[in-house]
């Protein structure tokens, strides 16, 4: 078990300090921009300058890393972004927006790295864990399914994390802007990820390459591992899809819950913590079925999902869709690490650094045509139409799953 594993609780711990901070460091910088520009396009941009380098970027900063035989570099990781986070309360003290935009590129790109080598070393360890606790001499069938439990447990672990400073890490955020301002809220977020970097400082996220160990070689090993499965092709196609029409939504749920269903401010935060209770119990139900297969949970998650927004389509009443609120949460607590264990799954232990920063810039680059995509519809037509959209726009990604 994972509560048996002092490395592994110290990652868990880590992450879930990291993934609370960086929601106080988000609400902060939203609200921020916009108080300084009443502008909805440069806060958009800011979105932007999170998502499209960093996507780029954070797979060479992940394959530079795990060549190095020191240990302690995701500490360091985690120091530049509390560097850089400090930064950038400063410019919200002294506002200057293309100052902004910058040290946000730099630190998303920090951040999905950090991420993807914070989860990969999650399961690597749990693997090796539940290996040498188990004493028998185990046959390639049953080391196999020893080491898929365990990726699962892990993954399931960090999901549960994810879920739960998802629920209540926007609350805290704005709670402490509205407090004492965005620029001492970045400073809290600065001093979560020095608290990471203590807990992760003896980490080693160093991988052994048999073949050409250059960065370039690395990453030409991944782009040969996904020519050589297309099921994780498909995968990640079909994840990059639903991303996507999951971020369309985002821009919309105020003007929804606002003007939709004249539900006030309240409305909206009772929406979206009805997403993140529901999100909450699907984590549950995920760690609940380390054993069963993949593929179902997967397609089941992503039709929650999908059924979910359609639910805020036609829900006439604030009632009813806090009811479809939590039925897509559900969906998204058992989808989300159902692809991450299912990337896994696909994937040597080698590789899952990579991978994982390849799942970390679909997170940062899907979500920028998501948000042009659901705002151009609502401007257009109604928040109906653009949750019908992102409700049918989840199709292709059950049939694919």
């Amino acid at each position: 078990m994972l509560s048996k594993s002092p490395r592994l609780r110290r990652i868990l711990l880590a992450y879930t300090i990291n993934e609370l901070g960086t929601w106080f460091g988000y609400v902060a910088l939203a609200l921020g921009v916009y108080d300084h520009t009443h502008s909805a396009i440069a806060t958009a941009g800011l979105f932007v300058a999170r998502g499209l380098l960093p996507a780029l970027l954070a797979p060479v900063l992940v394959a530079r890393i795990e060549r190095s035989e020191r240990r302690g570099r995701v500490a360091w990781l985690y120091l530049l972004e509390a560097t850089l986070t400090i930064a950038l309360a400063a410019l919200l003290w002294h506002f200057w927006l293309p100052g902004v935009l910058v040290l946000v590129t730099l630190d998303g790109a920090v951040a999905v790295a950090a991420t993807a080598l914070v989860r990969a070393s999650a399961t690597r360890v749990a693997v090796a864990d539940a290996l040498s606790a188990d004493e028998r001499n185990l046959d390639a069938t049953e080391r196999q399914a020893q080491t898929e439990a365990a990726q699962r447990r892990a993954s399931a672990a960090l999901n549960f994390a994810f879920m739960g400073t998802f629920m209540l890490g926007p609350a805290i955020g704005g709670l402490l802007v509205h407090a004492v301002g965005g620029p001492i809220a970045l400073l809290l977020d600065a001093t979560t990820f020095i608290v990471c970097a203590a807990l992760l400082s003896a980490l080693s996220t160093h991988i052994e390459q048999t073949s050409e160990d250059s960065i370039r070689g690395r990453l030409r090993a991944v782009l040969e591992h996904l020519r050589a499965v297309p099921d994780l092709r498909v995968l990640f196609i079909c994840e990059a899809l639903a991303i996507v029409f999951f971020a369309s939504v985002e821009p919309v749920e105020v003007l929804y819950a606002k003007s939709t269903l004249n539900a006030g401010d309240l409305g909206y935060g009772l929406l979206v913590a009805a997403w993140g209770a529901g999100a909450a119990v699907g984590a549950l139900v995920f760690a609940h079925s380390v054993r069963r297969p993949l593929a179902p949970m997967l397609t089941g998650g992503t039709l929650l999902v999908g059924l979910g927004y359609l639910g805020f389509a036609a829900a006439p009443t604030l009632a009813v869709a806090c009811c479809a609120g939590v039925l897509g949460g559900v969906g998204n607590g058992i989808q989300w690490p159902s692809f991450i264990s299912a990337i896994q799954q696909l994937t040597p232990g080698a590789l899952h650094g990579r991978l994982m920063s390849a799942v970390g810039s679909l997170n940062a680059l899907c979500p920028a045509i998501g948000f042009i995509l659901g705002g151009t519809i609502a401007a257009l037509s109604s928040p109906r139409v653009a949750m019908v959209v992102a409700g049918f726009g989840y199709l292709p990604p059950v049939a694919g799953a």
